[in-house]
């Protein structure tokens, strides 16, 4: 398909080699606990994908960076959503670094991400319900020299592979009346971190989503990073709204690329007639446009209160297109393939995750009507 080989290009040009890496393992390997696609991820610069140029890293833009998930997600699944949790990070990390022109000690592990090829697994609250996407998911007391840190995040992707955790936290205000949020990043051999079984599916077990508990972590001051809170509306902030609508980019992107995996499959093998899979593609394409749109306008320099609205409209409008085709791709495949091999169960199966991936549909009724009157975009 034309669409998926220009996705393609472009992760090879970003990520030389990779995609032969992966296409010469197989997939039920790369979708296993232990899977080797993030060593394979992390040896072509992966890491650096979405880190600005001036950090040096490879500095993909929304579009580039969509392009390459596709493409990895239409080989291996797991790795594209790990990865995905690993990009929101550094592209809400490198946004707040930039903006109050970090120069301490959590500037010199910002720039390790890329120059050492690190992981960073996100420990924010991923939008849960009654929480902003930065809301704290996880409580800092004071101590000496820095904080203490206890909570948990589960599931967290790429829980074993991590080198550094990101993660909200609420912490006492300077002046000591009440609680503020910030951001911590710590390195993954830290004291009182600890990785705990959670994820019992063998559905993208290969994204180690397991839950990763802090114990009396301490972190010390440098690395924690104040942020806003939501405002009195319920708003995010331009910090948290720019984090938001990478994350739903890329995460649609991934469930894109696994649904592009089962349609190549049809079109390449000639399944159903001419109009069956003309039908079949414009459903795929339909999802591929919405989230270009987005993307295009946010390299435009669109990253307020009703880009994010336009996100969410674009995502659940892609999900539905992108459930559709698969569904109409396993119905063309027919029951001969599927009984055949079991990567097309595979794909089938793990193309339905969008929908668990906040906020809800549910969630967002409310906010999108309420948007819709006339009110800003709430989801806090």
């Amino acid at each position: 398909m034309r669409t998926l080989e220009a996705a393609r290009d472009t992760c090879e040009s970003l990520l030389p080699g990779l995609l032969g890496l992966l296409d010469a393992t197989p997939l039920a390997e790369l979708e296993a606990p232990r899977s080797p696609a993030l060593d394979h991820f992390r040896a072509c610069g992966g890491p650096g994908l979405v880190i600005p140029r001036t950090y040096g890293g490879l500095g993909a833009d929304p579009l580039q960076a969509m392009a390459a998930v596709r493409a990895l997600a239409s080989r291996a699944p797991s790795l594209a959503v790990a990865t995905t949790m690993h990009h929101f990070s550094v592209a809400t990390l490198f946004t707040l670094a930039d903006s109050i022109r970090s120069s301490g000690m959590e500037w010199a592990l910002l720039e390790g991400i890329a120059e050492q090829g690190l992981l960073v697994a996100s420990g924010f609250a991923e939008g849960n319900p009654g929480q902003g996407i930065l809301s704290p998911t996880m409580r800092a007391d004071a101590a000496d020299g820095g904080y203490l840190v206890n909570g948990s995040k589960k599931p967290c992707s790429l829980s074993r592979s991590m080198d550094l955790l990101t993660a909200s936290v609420s912490l006492p205000a300077p002046d000591g009346e009440g609680r503020e949020a910030a951001v911590l990043l710590v390195p993954r051999k830290t004291e009182g971190i600890s990785v705990h079984p959670f994820w019992n599916s063998w559905a993208l077990a290969g994204a180690e989503s397991d839950e990763v508990r802090l114990t009396d972590v301490f972190v010390d001051e440098q690395l924690l990073m104040r942020t806003a809170e939501p405002g009195a509306a319920g708003e995010l902030d331009e910090l948290q709204t720019v984090g938001f609508i990478w994350f739903e980019l890329l995460i649609s992107s991934c469930y894109l690329g696994i649904v592009s995996g089962l349609v190549e499959r049809v079109t390449g093998r000639r399944r159903g007639s001419d109009s069956d899979r003309a039908a079949l593609v414009v459903r795929l394409e339909t999802a591929a446009q919405l989230l270009d749109g987005v993307a295009r306008a946010v390299m435009d320099g669109e990253v307020g209160n009703e880009a994010l609205a336009r996100t969410l409209i674009a995502r659940y409008a892609a999900q539905e297109a992108l459930g559709d085709a698969a569904r109409l791709a396993l119905e063309l495949l027919g029951g001969t393939a599927f009984i055949g091999s079991s990567d097309i169960a595979y794909l089938a199966a793990a193309s339905h995750g969008l929908s668990f991936h906040p906020p809800s549909r549910t969630a967002f009724t409310g906010p999108l009507l309420d948007h819709v009157a006339g009110a800003p975009l709430r989801l806090s």
